[in-house]
């Protein structure tokens, strides 16, 4: 098991061992520290993986030509025994049969081995892609549990701070409507003095 693997498997446990919000049976509590150390180790084990299996893609061209080098080496071999029979003048034809069909037989077997270490090749090379994708996908994963609680937690503070502004308008109109009430009576007042004067 890779340290990636190893990683993902500690914030899954850990975002499983974390309690529930008061009152939540989806929201729980991160330690926000513990949390960013982790995801701090797993950011930099990502690059390190992905070149560890970059650099086994790449053994595939060292494995097509040892392959290659395989079958020419066995053509070759094929082509001096070739050589060898058809020196003598008085079994040329029986020779040049044998020889072509041990050419033949050469080139068919280069060709298996060929075949085979492509299929490996691409096998190595499928399996890799496979293996980054999932883990990928896992950190995608995890990511987006993470977006969406930090998500919700914007969201309830936002709700948190229109009912305080709520209140606090609903307190000043309360306020507002007092004076006015109060500055009524005492026009009233003012307009009785006056007429008493005149």
């Amino acid at each position: 098991m890779s340290r990636i693997e190893q990683l993902i498997n500690e914030i899954e446990e850990y975002i499983d061992s974390c309690k529930y919000q008061p009152l939540s049976n989806t929201k729980i509590l991160v330690n926000k520290e513990e949390m960013e150390e982790l995801l701090v180790e797993l950011r930099m084990r990502v690059p390190e993986e992905i070149k560890k299996y970059q650099k086994i893609i790449n053994q595939q061209e060292a494995i097509l030509a040892d392959a290659r080098s395989q079958a020419e080496s066995m053509i070759a071999d094929a082509t001096a025994q070739t050589n060898e029979l058809v020196s003598d003048h008085e079994v040329m034809q029986r020779a040049y049969a044998q020889a072509q069909e041990i050419v033949d037989e050469a080139k068919a077997q280069a060709q298996e081995i060929v075949d085979n270490a492509v299929n490996d090749a691409n096998n190595i090379r499928q399996g890799a892609i496979q293996y980054t994708d999932n883990m990928l996908g896992n950190i995608q994963g995890i990511m987006s549990r993470s977006i969406e609680g930090a998500r919700a937690g914007y969201e309830s503070l936002m709700s948190s701070l229109q009912n305080t502004y709520d209140v606090c308008t609903q307190n000043r109109n309360e306020l507002a409507g007092g004076m006015m009430q109060q500055a009524a009576p005492n026009q009233q007042d003012q307009g009785s003095y006056e007429q008493e004067n005149n």
